[in-house]
């Protein structure tokens, strides 16, 4: 759990049988990492528990709080009595519902759409910036995520495959209709980064221009304003000693002459 996402509890320590540990259902349904849950698994047989799982009184049971990776690793090792902390003030269902999110939110190799999910959770409970705070990302980028959850499954199934996220989102913005989005997707899958980019800045200008033209147009728009050079060992030698006479970086130096022989081979009509 984040440092910045940490209510004051007050718990006691106390040992009850798993069997009475129930999940909040948006907790259920959400998938968990096998292969990390049998490495905890593992750790906890061996090292034993840190960090007990944390629960509250429900009725004849105990509701999670907060530990549900935990409580799955128990479940596997087929513990029958487990420790837990139980709550005696401090929490309510919401912070617990966000806190568990965020506790997952920080596991390593986070489905995009998992991502997207849990952050418009977070949205909606704890707020935009303190969501992006609690996790360590920018507002920019927890809201890129928030609008990556409303995108429809169609256009979601697309990431990260054909398209990244946060093209996926902008690609729905500008063309809403599922098939033709699709069909844009599959024509651009093969572009690199920053030219799908420049492609959708085309598309939003001129949404009905066909693609020969737009695909033209991200070119234009794309263009790259550095460019690795690599020289012969000669004209390597010949650039530094140019420089050195001029007494200029023979970065600087390469870029004249670059720009000087486009001028003439190629000048402005």
């Amino acid at each position: 759990m984040s440092a910045r996402y940490r209510p004051k509890i007050h718990y006691r320590v106390k040992f009850i049988p798993i069997k009475k540990v129930h999940v909040w259902n948006e907790a259920q349904a959400r998938s968990l990492d096998r292969d990390g849950i049998r490495e905890l698994a593992r750790s906890i047989k061996y090292e034993g528990l840190q960090n007990p799982p944390l629960v509250q009184k429900n009725g004849n049971g105990f509701l999670l709080m907060s530990g549900q990776r935990r409580l799955a690793a128990l479940k596997m090792l087929k513990a029958k009595k487990i420790p837990v902390l139980v709550l005696t003030k401090g929490y309510d269902l919401e912070n617990a519902k966000a806190a568990s999110v965020i506790e997952n939110l920080h596991r390593k190799n986070m489905k995009p759409k998992d991502m997207a999910r849990s952050c418009s959770f977070l949205a909606e409970k704890i707020g935009v910036a303190k969501g992006a705070r609690s996790l360590g990302i920018s507002s920019k980028t927890f809201k890129k995520y928030v609008g990556f959850a409303a995108l429809p499954d169609k256009i979601k199934n697309l990431v990260p495959g054909t398209l990244s996220s946060s093209v996926a989102v902008r690609l729905h913005q500008i063309i809403p209709n599922v098939p033709k989005s699709i069909r844009v997707a599959e024509r651009i899958s093969t572009l690199d980064a920053r030219t799908q980019k420049a492609y959708l800045k085309a598309l939003a200008r001129r949404p009905n221009a066909n693609h020969r033209r737009l695909l033209r147009q991200a070119r234009l728009i794309a263009v790259r304003k550095t460019v690795p050079l690599t020289l012969s060992t000669t004209n390597a030698k010949k650039l530094e000693r140019i420089s050195s006479y001029r007494d200029e970086e023979p970065e600087k130096l390469a870029q004249e002459i670059i720009v000087s022989w486009l001028a003439k081979k190629h000048p402005r009509r």
